[in-house]
C-alpha cells in the first residue's frame, strides 16, 4: 500500500474510504507539467473523525469549508487532503483587494497577441487540482461570486471573452477561515451553501503529542510534556479571553524547537516563537509568566532533546 494511505491506516480510518481513495488516485493521473505541485506536507494531520468526514465529502465531489479558531490545523488538513488524494495544489490567499482577475486570470500580451494569463482557479479547474482558498472570508463578496458556478452543480468557469471551461472531474475546493480576525466578514449564504462545513476542534494533548513526536522524535518525555502543557495553557487563556490568540501559535512553538535543536537556549527560542508574538506590554507579561512555569530559564538544549 502507498505510504500516503498507510498514514490513514495507522489512524484507523475506515478501510472502505481508504480503498476508494486508492481507486480515485488510480483513475485520475496527474499531468506531468503539474507533478511539482503534488508534495508531501511538512506536517501530517492527526484526527480520525475529521479525516473521515473530509475524505467522504471529497470522494462524493463536494467542496469543503474548514472553520475554527486559530491553531486548529485548517491549512495542515487542507494540504494533507491534497496529498492523500494525490492532487496538485493551487493556493489562493484572499485579502480585501482580491478580485476576480486574481482568481480566474487576466489579459496579457504575448507575441503581440492578447492571451489569458490563467489564474490559480482556472489552472485548478483545468488540471484537476485541489484549490485551497485560504482566509476566504477576507475577500469581498463580489470577488468570490465568480466561483459560484465552479462550486455548484454546473462545475464550470465562464471567462468573459474566452470559452467556457468545464471542471476536471478530480477538481475540488477547500476553503479555510478564522473567526474574528480584523478584515474578516460573514460569508453570504449563497457561497456557504456550496460547501460542506467542518468546524475544526481545538487541539488536545493526544494531537499535540502526535505533532511534536512526528517532528522531533528525539524530544525527551519530560520536555515533551512541558511543551504540550505550554500550548494547552495558552489555548485555555485565549479561550477565556485573558490573552489574544497572537501567542497561540503552534508554528511558533515548532520554530522555537527547531532553534533549540540548533543549539539556542530554550528561553531565547520560546521568546521568539511565543512571547514576542504579542506587541502589548501587559499581555506579553502574562504570556511570559505562562512560559516560565513550563520552560525554565535554566534549561539548556540538553534538557529538551536526547543526546
Amino acid at each position: 500500500m502507498d505510504h500516503t494511505l498507510e498514514f490513514l491506516k495507522e489512524q484507523k480510518v475506515q478501510e472502505g474510504l481508504i480503498r476508494d481513495v486508492e481507486l480515485f488516485r488510480k483513475e485520475y493521473a496527474v499531468e506531468e507539467t503539474e507533478l511539482s505541485r503534488v508534495s508531501e506536507p511538512d506536517m501530517l494531520f492527526y484526527g480520525k473523525e475529521v479525516l473521515e468526514m473530509a475524505i467522504a465529502a471529497l470522494l462524493e465531489g463536494e467542496n469543503l469549508l474548514l472553520t475554527g479558531a486559530k491553531a486548529t490545523g485548517k491549512n495542515v488538513l487542507a494540504e494533507n487532503l491534497a496529498w492523500i488524494f494525490g492532487r496538485p495544489v493551487y493556493n489562493v490567499s484572499f485579502h480585501v483587494n482580491t478580485n476576480s482577475g486574481d482568481l480566474i486570470g487576466t489579459d496579457t500580451f504575448v507575441n503581440n497577441e492578447v492571451q489569458l494569463r490563467k489564474g490559480s482557479i482556472y489552472r485548478c479547474a483545468q488540471y484537476g487540482g485541489f484549490g485551497i482558498l485560504d482566509e476566504i472570508n477576507m475577500a469581498k463578496n463580489d470577488a468570490v461570486s465568480v466561483l459560484h458556478a465552479s462550486l455548484d452543480y454546473r462545475r464550470c468557469i465562464d471567462v468573459p471573452g474566452y470559452d467556457k471551461i468545464d471542471m476536471h472531474p478530480a477538481s475540488r475546493f477547500i476553503g479555510t477561515m478564522n473567526y474574528g480576525y480584523a478584515g474578516t466578514k460573514e460569508l453570504n449564504e449563497a457561497l456557504v451553501s456550496r460547501f460542506l462545513v467542518i468546524d475544526m476542534p481545538p487541539q488536545d494533548e493526544d494531537t499535540l503529542r502526535f505533532i511534536f513526536q512526528s517532528k522531533f522524535p528525539e524530544l525527551k518525555e519530560s520536555s515533551l510534556k512541558q511543551w504540550i502543557g505550554l500550548f494547552m495553557d495558552l489555548q485555555l487563556k485565549a479561550r477565556n479571553g485573558e490573552i489574544t490568540t497572537k501567542a497561540l501559535d503552534l508554528r511558533g512553538i515548532l520554530g522555537a524547537l527547531k532553534s533549540i535543536h540548533r543549539g539556542l537556549s530554550p528561553a531565547l527560542a520560546v521568546k521568539m516563537g511565543v512571547v514576542n508574538k504579542s506587541f502589548d506590554v501587559f499581555e506579553k507579561e502574562i504570556i511570559q509568566d505562562v512560559v516560565m512555569t513550563r520552560i525554565p530559564e535554566t534549561w539548556t538544549p540538553e534538557d529538551v532533546f536526547e543526546d
